[in-house]
């Protein structure tokens, strides 16, 4: 008979899943109150889970769909007491409210690029693509959104326009990393820009896809990711309108977040979108000064709670 797995094991497990793999929003999980980081912890961990299966690409699409969803069986049924993520997920779930149908999401998240046939991505030159940005808004409500959507759930919010405005946040945070992972993901045969826009600023997904390092990016090409950036900066908004309705112990982690993710996107605007020579990221440095500014809004919230 297998010993069920101890709560605050399954989250020390979590807790170093999200350390390890998590990079920006680690930086993020730090600047909150112990419950809620954990909590943060084990959503991270399960979504990180079902995207190294999605990701593996030493397995055929079929192998790692039929194994994504095996997984997701397990989670499901509740019998599984061992695996320290569930465990963890499943009190994170009891202790904030969390719905089945957001991790669902989640997982389906991750297994949308295992499909593209199914999402009308397969186009006749071999590349998965998106014809229009309702297409793309779509794809990053499932990969991003929901987790915006979940996460306000562990922040806690009472105003019901939260969970659209989380939704955008996601959105934004998105379009940013699409805008960043340009490159590796046309070497995998993905162009996330959308074919409408690519072909209104005067090039194609193809063209793109054929753009190596070493070589510039056209205007017209320039053009079509600039595009992405401006729509990321009217989501990003969203994030403002979102700060004030979540609680205030969790306002300095999504500021974190917020401001390491804008300021990729500015970096990436800064080079003016030359991503195919090297990987654009916010320098740890850079996130530390701006963790150490969450840590003291977060040290001031305690000493004036305290104070009553």
């Amino acid at each position: 008979m297998t010993q069920s797995q101890p709560i605050e094991a399954a989250y020390a497990t979590c807790r170093e899943i999200a350390r390890r793999e998590a990079k920006n929003f680690y930086y993020a999980f730090v600047a909150l109150p112990a419950h809620k980081r954990d909590a943060m912890c084990a959503i991270y961990a399960f979504m990180r889970h079902a995207d190294d299966i999605s990701d593996d690409e030493s397995k055929d699409h079929a192998t790692r769909r039929t194994e994504l969803t095996e997984w997701t069986d397990a989670w499901r049924s509740g019998t599984d007491t061992t695996d320290p993520v569930f465990v963890a997920v499943r009190d994170a779930q009891r202790r904030f409210n969390i719905p089945d149908e957001l991790l669902e999401q989640l997982v389906e998240g991750t297994a949308m690029d295992l499909r593209p046939e199914a999402t009308n991505r397969r186009g006749a030159d071999g590349l998965d693509t998106f014809a229009t940005f309702t297409d793309l808004y779509r794809y990053c409500y499932y990969v991003a959104s929901v987790v915006g959507l979940v996460c306000i759930r562990i922040f806690g919010f009472s105003d019901p326009a939260a969970e659209r405005l989380a939704e955008e946040t996601g959105i934004a945070f998105q379009l940013t990393n699409i805008l960043r992972d340009v490159r590796e993901d046309a070497d995998r045969g993905r162009v996330y820009i959308p074919s409408d826009d690519l072909k209104a600023c005067g090039t194609s997904a193809v063209e793109l896809a054929r753009v190596k390092a070493g070589r510039e990016l056209t205007e017209p090409q320039r053009l079509a990711l600039a595009g992405v950036a401006r729509r990321a900066r009217a989501y990003y908004k969203s994030a403002d309108r979102l700060l004030p309705l979540i609680h205030a112990d969790s306002r300095p982690a999504l500021r974190v977040l917020v401001k390491i993710y804008s300021r990729l996107l500015t970096k990436i605007e800064t080079r003016r979108f030359e991503v195919f020579t090297s990987r654009v990221q916010v320098s740890t440095w850079q996130k530390l000064l701006i963790l150490s500014r969450g840590m003291a809004q977060m040290i001031a919230l305690r000493l004036r709670s305290g104070a009553r």
